[in-house]
């Protein structure tokens, strides 16, 4: 006797999907994208860390159920990413987490409106709407450039900064480039599954197209490494013998004029190490001195030049400056060079994107009551010119783009150095705000996609890390360790940096062009969204899904 279809048990999915599904995709979710950054090595959890809310959106979830669900699944992600902000600010943690977190997830709301609207559809269909949804993403990331003053921290392109075969094509895109392709990637993943799974046998037998077009964009990067990478060496020539000096001055000490002598003295000592490598150019992180360099006390300038003298090199160095106006004195995160010969030059350059609570407070009549997160007086004013620096090296003078700190998040403004003649980007910063935490890695990352996007070697100095040389195509050719293998320590370290001529004043496609991928990724989510909103919603059997 056949039995009954009616009188079978449910399966454990049909009985309890309407709260599994949540459950398994948020923890999935948070799980894969957390492990997707540094400081963890698992580059490759970016391919998927997007599938499990994409597969969830084919089932036709409730819209508030599936918002709700993937908002807080990327609040808990993104707040356990930036975890590193809390040795400054617990309060600022669960604001700055959440936001990111919503900011982001707002893309999924796509992809919920997107994914069901492609099954059954023509492949030319699903493919331009899979094309647009990455470009959806790529969007989002740009606005955070800017939205809000900025806060641009871990696009998902830096989960790649380690994987030189897929980062090449920064140089023509933008680090937009690289997220498109891992979106890309995510979206096929979450179509297979659909199809090996939902589709029944006659999906068995069949391609996943949407798989494939992600598999061609990554051959697309593959093919942008082969072209510029190969064969590289033969094109080096040497640049500057350059030295880092890591101080590791504790944040809670830096400010305190007491400290003063104490941390003179570090930089004096350090310093002097530094120079016993033998450098073309000794480096210091961002504001290192304890006195003004310009506008401030003069022993501050004797200081650093005596020091010079006494290195027999050039340095490039964080510091201070005050500005004395009829408005009152105006106070710059700044960065100098000390001739050894003639002293401080000048010239400086002083930090145009400032860090919001941090060196200034945003709509102060608004906001004041809140004050800084870091003791650091005053609020700084923001500099306006792009110029770079020049550094006498033994081959000939250098100009030097610098990037104070935050600053290398931002493309446009390493960007735009380039464009003004720089020959190597430096960036200086202090992360010991943030302790020996994921701080220093993540915002290492950010560096290596700025040397690809520009073609120019990224010298970076910081205040206990990370502290390294990154050349043109992303290539992490030194950092600084100690003995136990950790960047977090005091010291010095020195870098033989060479220059691959084919880029010697050259400038790639994306300084040349700046953002257009981004206005080619929102003309893809504009005309696919109107191509599916043309069809008709199919009727399939998922339609009951929770």
């Amino acid at each position: 006797m056949t039995p009954d279809p009616y009188d079978a048990v449910p399966s454990f999915w049909e009985r309890h999907a309407a709260w599994v599904a949540p459950i398994v995709v948020a923890i999935s979710s948070v799980f894969l994208l957390v492990v997707a950054f540094p400081p963890f090595h698992a580059p490759e959890a970016a391919y998927a860390c997007l599938a499990p809310g994409v597969f969830w959106a084919y089932l036709r979830p409730r819209f508030r159920l599936y918002a709700w669900t993937l908002f807080a699944a990327q609040a808990v992600a993104w707040t356990i990413n930036l975890s590193w902000l809390h040795p400054v600010t617990w309060a600022g943690l669960f604001v700055v987490g959440p936001l990111v977190g919503a900011w982001t997830g707002t893309w999924y709301l796509a992809a919920w409106w997107v994914m069901p609207r492609m099954i059954g559809r023509a492949t030319a269909v699903r493919l331009f709407a899979m094309l647009g949804l990455s470009g959806a993403w790529v969007v989002v990331e740009w606005t955070r450039t800017w939205l809000l003053g900025g806060f641009p921290w871990m696009p998902l392109a830096a989960t790649q900064w380690q994987m030189l075969s897929v980062i090449q094509v920064a140089a023509y895109t933008g680090a937009g480039g690289i997220s498109f392709v891992v979106v890309a990637a995510n979206i096929g993943i979450a179509a297979v599954v659909h199809r090996l799974f939902l589709e029944g046998e006659h999906g068995l037998r069949r391609r996943s197209q949407e798989l494939l077009l992600a598999l061609f964009l990554m051959l697309v990067c593959l093919s942008v490494f082969v072209q510029d990478t190969v064969r590289r060496g033969q094109y080096s020539v040497p640049f500057a013998n350059v030295a880092f000096v890591q101080p590791d001055i504790p944040a809670t000490v830096k400010w305190d004029p007491a400290q003063a002598p104490a941390i003179t003295q570090v930089l004096w000592s350090t310093t002097l190490s530094a120079a016993a490598l033998h450098p073309d150019l000794i480096l210091w992180p961002e504001s290192t001195t304890p006195l003004a360099l310009r506008g401030g006390d003069p022993s501050g300038r004797r200081f650093v030049e005596g020091l010079s003298q006494r290195a027999r090199a050039p340095m490039l160095i964080g510091a201070d400056a005050i500005e004395h106006g009829p408005r009152g004195d105006q106070y710059f995160n700044a960065a100098f060079v000390i001739d050894p010969k003639t002293g401080v030059q000048t010239s400086y350059y002083a930090k145009r994107r400032l860090v919001q609570f941090g060196e200034y407070i945003p709509l102060r009549p608004l906001f004041g009551w809140i004050g800084k997160f870091v003791p650091i007086g005053d609020d700084f004013t923001p500099g306006s010119n792009p110029a770079p620096l020049v550094v006498p090296l033994p081959q000939g003078a250098a100009a030097f783009g610098v990037l104070i700190c935050y600053e290398d998040l931002f493309p446009a403004i390493a960007s735009e150095e380039v464009r003004y003649g720089a020959d190597a980007l430096v960036v200086v910063t202090n992360d010991a705000w943030y302790g020996e935490g994921a701080a220093a890695y993540q915002h290492a990352a950010h560096s290596v996609l700025r040397a690809v996007e520009t073609r120019r070697p990224v010298l970076r100095c910081g205040n206990a890390g990370w502290s390294g040389w990154i050349d043109e195509f992303g290539m992490i050719r030194k950092v600084l360790v100690n003995d136990d293998d950790s960047i977090y320590f005091r010291g010095t370290g020195l870098a033989h940096v060479t220059r691959d001529r084919r880029w010697i004043g050259r400038n790639s496609f994306y300084v040349e062009h700046g953002d257009w991928f981004v206005i080619v990724c929102a003309a893809l989510a504009v005309l696919s969204a109107g191509l599916l909103a043309a069809g008709k919603l199919p009727e399939t059997e998922t339609a009951s899904s929770p």
